[in-house]
């Protein structure tokens, strides 16, 4: 099942159920995902589960319905919008997982640290963003004001539970300011963390709707004054590591809440010249989870 969160103005924020081109109004029976999610393990059931539950409860009493479409709005509070889908109170991130993404950071950075990790049991796990830090999807994501090289990295992201197992899963954009990481290693942080540093969504895809995990196709456009300047596309068969693996590493000593997001590596690597500017679009796009569109803005320097 797909799962979102959307907003309507006079009625705030919905938790929805995706049906087609439907969105089924299930917030009378559950407040939020994180909410659905942490019932669902509670009882010890699947969020798949849980959420047709919550569905069949809400058609038995004529939920409203919304047209997707329609959802598909810059955040704002006159018009209805896409939320992120789960309040994740933590976002992590892992690198150089896929093949291609190790070469191509090896190459460019000049060193043997990324090709070290690739082939290193231990993965590369970092911090990556607190919800404030997210934009919304048909949000604003950003370009730091002291980056001359920012590039988009598409990925799949999983929803970390109570064990390894991936309980949902979501697109998201790992934004990273390149040029600062590859001055030194030690600022990755800087490169990984500010505001407007990632966006996930546009919602929760259950494992039972994904269907083969490794066999995700990912898209990606940088779209300027309305030209595709770069396109690219991956698939998680592509991937080194598995998800279960990567969930372990990151609880390994580090007791990361219900809910939080794990992104999993990029394997779409844009040449500098696909670098972000402001007024830039991206999409990021996957059949099996659907389309996260995102508006690029340029930091001011205070």
């Amino acid at each position: 099942m797909k799962i979102l969160q959307f907003f309507v103005p006079e009625l705030g924020k919905r938790v929805g159920v995706f049906e087609g081109e439907k969105v089924f109004d299930i917030t009378e029976f559950v407040p939020s995902t994180l909410a659905l999610l942490e019932r669902a393990i509670a009882q010890k059931r699947s969020l798949e589960e849980e959420t047709k539950e919550a569905l069949e409860e809400a058609k038995s009493q004529n939920a409203q319905t919304f047209d997707f479409l329609l959802l598909q709005n810059p955040p704002s509070p006159d018009k209805p919008h896409l939320l992120l889908p789960i309040d994740a109170t933590e976002v992590w991130g892992a690198g150089v997982t896929y093949k291609r993404s190790a070469e191509e950071r090896d190459a460019d950075s000049q060193t043997d640290i990324y090709t070290r990790v690739y082939f290193s049991d231990r993965p590369e796990l970092f911090f990556k963003a607190t919800v404030h830090r997210c934009a919304l999807p048909f949000g604003e994501i950003a370009v730091r004001s002291d980056s001359e090289f920012t590039a988009v990295e598409a990925e799949v992201a999983v929803i970390v539970g109570v064990d390894n197992q991936p309980v949902a899963f979501t697109l998201c954009n790992d934004v990273s300011a390149w040029d600062i990481e590859r001055l030194n290693p030690l600022y990755l942080p800087q490169s990984k963390i500010y505001a407007g540093c990632c966006s996930f969504g546009p919602s929760l895809v259950t494992p039972e709707q994904v269907g083969d995990p490794y066999d995700i196709v990912i898209k990606c456009r940088v779209i300027r004054n309305g030209k595709v300047i770069f396109e690219g596309e991956a698939n998680t068969s592509q991937l080194s590591r598995r998800y279960d693996e990567l969930i372990s590493f990151l609880r390994r000593d580090n007791p990361v809440p219900i809910g939080t997001v794990l992104t999993t590596g990029t394997g779409i690597m844009p040449p500098p010249e696909a670098t972000l500017i402001e007024g830039d679009i991206v999409e990021i796009e996957s059949p099996q989870l659907g389309k996260l569109v995102n508006k690029v803005r340029k930091l001011g320097s205070n």
